[in-house]
């Protein structure tokens, strides 16, 4: 650990997209090397997308060129843009006007790929958001957009309070967008989007902020997260003792799924609180009971949460002992993560994001997506001290404004997907009561049933159970980092040299 703290690791951008610049100065083999090497990454980017779209996807405008549909019906598809053309004037950016907002969304992400776009989806949160925005005249483009997210949530995780800052198009001229007139007559941002949008994706509120360069991830001081689950035959007492040994700044790369290849060396995290809390005062003490962990850090790794999850289960089995936890962050005597399952990803949700009054980023920060993009969440560091003369100043968050209309809307459709799970939920639950009484009736069982929690385990259930400790282990941190610096995807530099 002491060679690789004097040292860090970063990503070798070389293998990334060069400028013009840099290319002009390799050799004709460094750029036939590079043709062929972009040739087969597009040759296996097709195969994928051929295997994972939809046909809907792929006939949608951004993968139409891909699989060569705009030689069919050329001559009819050149008619309908013209005439499309004529009805829709195209959008004149050169004289609109811009502000800096965040934006709190609120979303079920059962349905999607998760958060963040990807390469080969177009069934994402943020792909359908980008879609409404574009659609709506609100951006020009997401390069110009000025865009970042509060946090980067999976496949099927949802998220009450994601956050995301973004420039869009306002009404008013930016020496007045503060003023409440302003703010009054100013463009129904939730509403315009939130018609446009699925109704499991929505815009709740907006905000104006004062500095152009506040960013929702950079900006974030803490955020948590909440992971629902049924009691079961669960020991909800050693789970919360669990809990309690996870509050702490230490090294989680135990209970993460590691993205070394990325560029994701540190794993230290400052683990604010940990709770498991029922979700109703009044219980059946059944295992039917709901609870939730609620979670909350300056920033996660990825699968972090997921993770904990999986290890919370197996004490509350009483198959490990709350004390594996202090074990498992103990990463002198245990470098390397036990092998062991995620809890299912479903169950969680963003729950709620806290940033600081005023940005720690300078105004000539470059502004839009910073890079290693791929971690869940970035560590947040404060860059100015508190008690500064800048800290001293106006704040650059003001209030999140809503839309009463736009308010009872979002309750009218959370009431209809409530309604359409709750149906299904008690449907269910009668059933469950009519063969847990057979049971009774004709075999009079010792024990009941109570596997309520097999499937956040991933249906995972060993004949015999073989302790986190005792398990095979996966490759330690420093294998990884030395891998990945020979593959040449990782460059090990000195701090001297990161500093230049």
């Amino acid at each position: 650990m002491s060679a690789t703290s004097e040292k860090k690791v970063v990503i070798n951008k070389r293998l990334k997209c060069l400028p013009r610049e840099a290319l002009e100065k390799l050799s004709q083999t460094e750029l036939i090397d590079k043709v062929v090497q972009l040739e087969a990454y597009n040759f296996q980017l097709r195969n994928l997308l051929q295997k994972k779209l939809t046909e809907q996807d792929k006939n949608d405008e951004e993968y139409a060129v891909i699989f060569g549909k705009e030689t069919q019906d050329k001559v009819s598809e050149e008619t309908k843009m013209s005439n499309k053309l004529k009805k829709q004037r195209k959008f004149d950016w050169s004289n609109a006007h811009r502000r800096h907002v965040l934006l709190k969304i609120t979303y079920f992400g059962w349905d999607y790929q998760g958060f963040a776009c990807q390469e080969d989806s177009n069934d994402t949160i943020e792909s359908n958001l980008f879609r409404a925005l574009s659609r709506t005249c609100l951006i020009e483009s997401r390069a110009t957009s000025n865009y970042h997210r509060c946090g980067r949530t999976d496949k099927e995780v949802s998220a009450f309070c994601q956050v995301i800052s973004i420039d869009l198009r306002s009404k008013h001229p930016p020496e007045s967008q503060l003023n409440s007139d302003a703010l009054l007559s100013e463009i129904d941002y939730c509403g315009l989007l939130n018609r446009v949008l699925p109704k499991n994706i929505q815009c709740v509120a907006w905000m104006p902020l004062r500095s152009p360069v506040y960013s929702a991830r950079f900006d974030c001081v803490s955020r948590s997260y909440r992971y629902y689950f049924p009691k079961g035959d669960l020991d909800i007492p050693a789970m919360q003792d669990a809990c309690n040994l996870l509050v702490r700044h230490a090294d989680f790369r135990n209970f993460c799924k590691m993205d070394v290849h990325n560029g994701v060396t540190n794993y230290m995290r400052n683990l604010q609180s940990a709770r498991v809390q029922a979700c109703e005062e009044r219980q059946s003490n059944t295992g039917y009971d709901m609870y939730y962990l609620e979670i909350q850090a300056n920033a996660f790794l990825w699968h972090q949460i997921r993770c904990i999850m999986a290890v919370l289960l197996l004490v509350g089995q009483r198959k490990e002992k709350p004390s594996v936890i202090s074990n498992l962050l103990d990463v002198d005597s245990n470098p390397c993560k036990p092998q062991y399952t995620p809890a299912i990803g479903l169950p969680l949700n963003l729950f709620r994001c806290d940033f600081r009054d005023k940005t720690t980023r300078s105004v000539n920060h470059p502004t839009g997506e910073d890079a290693n993009e791929d971690a869940m969440d970035t560590d947040t560091q404060e860059t100015e001290s508190s008690d500064s003369p800048d800290h001293l100043q106006e704040r650059d968050l003001t209030n999140w404004i809503y839309n009463e209309e736009n308010l009872q809307k979002l309750i009218e459709n959370t009431q209809c997907e409530w309604t359409q799970f709750s149906v299904k939920s008690t449907m269910i639950k009668n059933v469950l009561e009519q063969l847990e009484s057979l049971l009774e009736e004709n075999f009079e069982p010792k024990e009941k049933v109570l596997a309520q929690v097999i499937l956040l385990q991933d249906s995972v259930k060993p004949r015999q159970y073989q302790t986190l400790l005792e398990r095979k282990r996966c490759e330690s941190l420093e294998n990884r980092i030395e891998h990945f610096v020979k593959k040449q995807r990782l460059i090990v530099k000195n701090e001297t040299e990161t500093a230049d």
